[in-house]
This record gives structure tokens, sequence and C-alpha cells, in this order.
């Protein structure tokens, strides 16, 4: 079993396409397959059950990716050491990894504030889901980490809420409703929508699911996709309409308007939480640092949330 077999597999067991792996690796994908089948043959046993419509995980499948992620961010947190200590003098460095709609909204000012007080601190950020950020904080690959709190939160982190994003809605740009100024569920309850996939997004699928159920309404969904950019571009070619958090408009999206959204009633169904996250009892003074600019200045990021 080898390193380069397990990130094939880790990124087909993630896409559940081997098409959209291969494209994410650079691979062809019949080079993709044979890794597959070669790890299949090492460990004797199916990972996929594959059909013409359908790739699904087999029980042992589902059992590696757990194992296969901890192992990957071990790697990463090893490989990253050891470039770190090659570098001359003593340069500080600071681990960020952070959502999308966090790296778009929230990272631009906070790095900004920190770089004017820190210009001697090399700054790494890293985009990708909660799901996959947590562990690597946990192996020493990322310093500090913002996320949606999961319902059940490691005791080996420490997670520190920020804010509240509020729900908005994104219409194709010639939608009838895309002009208007505010937007009610029972108004969009019979158009088509995106949801993001539970699996790798709970927050952002409970966030359209727990809105209509609020309003005593039922939402038709008519897509799941993984990516908040895709569902952005979904939009934009007319297939449905998508409830996102605010920061989502500071995404790159040619063809979509966004308009706010008013929920039947306040409080917290209509809003996504950010927090940050880090190792509980760890000690970086850069992480303490920026920290320390976010709570100077939470006040006035969240004002855009």
């Amino acid at each position: 079993m080898e390193l380069h077999q397990l990130r094939c597999f880790v990124a087909v067991a993630e896409q559940l396409h081997f098409g959209r792996a291969a494209q994410h690796l650079q691979m062809l994908p019949s080079a993709l397959g044979r890794q597959i089948r070669l790890l299949e043959e090492d460990l004797g046993t199916r990972l996929f059950a594959r059909t013409t419509r359908a790739v699904s995980l087999t029980e042992d499948g589902a059992t590696l990716l757990r194992d296969a992620r901890v192992i990957l961010a071990k790697v990463e947190a090893v490989e990253s050491s050891l470039r770190n200590r090659s570098r001359t003098g003593p340069a500080r460095r600071l681990r960020i990894g952070a959502i999308d709609s966090a790296a778009a909204g929230l990272l631009p000012p906070l790095l900004r504030d920190f770089r004017a007080g820190h210009p001697e601190v090399s700054v790494q950020l890293l985009e990708d889901k909660t799901v996959r950020l947590l562990p690597k904080i946990l192996t020493g690959a990322l310093d500090l980490a913002f996320v949606r709190p999961p319902d059940r939160p490691d005791k080996r982190l420490e997670f520190h809420p920020l804010l509240q994003e509020t729900a908005i809605v994104a219409f194709p740009q010639r939608h009838a409703l895309a002009t208007r100024k505010s937007i009610t569920l029972a108004e969009i309850a019979g158009e088509p929508m995106l949801v993001p996939d539970r699996r790798s997004r709970p927050h952002s699928h409970d966030l359209t699911i727990k809105l209509f159920e609020q309003a005593g309404l039922t939402p038709r969904i008519v897509q799941v996709a993984d990516e908040k950019q895709t569902i952005i571009n979904l939009v934009a070619t007319k297939l449905g309409v998508a409830i996102v958090p605010r920061w989502t408009t500071r995404m790159a999206a040619a063809g979509v308007r966004f308009v706010p959204l008013r929920p039947k009633q306040r409080g917290p169904v209509g809003r996504l939480p950010l927090a940050a996250a880090w190792l509980r009892s760890s000690r970086d003074p850069a992480r303490d640092a920026m920290l320390a600019v976010l709570e100077a200045r939470l006040r006035f990021y969240a004002r855009e949330a």
C-alpha cells in the first residue's frame, strides 16, 4: 500500500465519482482506476461498490477512509515540519485553515489587520471543509482553523464562537424574483432548490431544511452538490435557486443575484455559526496574536456576516 494509492483512494471516496476524482488529481481516469485496483488487490478486499450509475464505499472502504485521512494528515504534518526546519533563521509561521465562506468574508480583512501589526509572521492558508480541517489540527498540520462547530466537538480541540452568518438566496440573474429587496420562504417554496451534500456540509445542508421546516414548508430539492462554488455555478445556469451564507456573495458569481432572506421568525435557525478552533492546551504565540486581533476587530467583521 503506497501513499499515492491512498491519495487516489481518498479522492474517489470523497467524490464518489472516478471522473471528478481524476480531474482533481490531474490524472487520467484509467490511471486512477488502475491505482484503485492495485490497492484493492494489495489489501485483498473491495473498497468500492460500482454500478453503471453510481459508486459507493463498501464497509471496508468506509473503514479505510477514516484511517487514510489520519495517515495522510500525519504525512503532511511531517513534510511541513521538515520543510520548515530546513529554513534558515527563526522565521515565524502560522498555518490557517478556513471553510469557503470564511475564506471569502473573514480572512481578507483579518489578514490585512494581522499583517499590519505582525509583518514578521508568514501565514499559510488552506481552504477546505470542516470535516477535513479539524483532523489537520489534531495531527499538527494546522495551527488554527475557522470552521462550523460540530454538534459533538472533539474534546482535544478548543472552539471559540465568533459570529453567525445570515442566510441569503441566490437566484439566476434574470429570475423574476432576483430584483426583490428581500424574499420570504413562502415565495420560493415552489422553486427548484440546490443544496449541499449533508455528509460534507451538514450545517449548510440543514440551514435550508430547518428554515423550511420552521415555516411549515417542504423544499423542492432538485440537485445536491458538494462545493459551494458548484452550487452557485448551477444557479447561474438556471438549474434552481439556493440558500447560502451571506459571505458567499464575495465569491465570483457571474449571472447570479443575491437577495436577503426574511425568515419566518428571528433566531439561530436562519444563521450559520462560525468558530475558531485550535488544539487544546497548546502554546503558539503567532496563533494567539491572531486571535487577539480577531477579538479586537470581530464586531467590525461581523457587520458584513
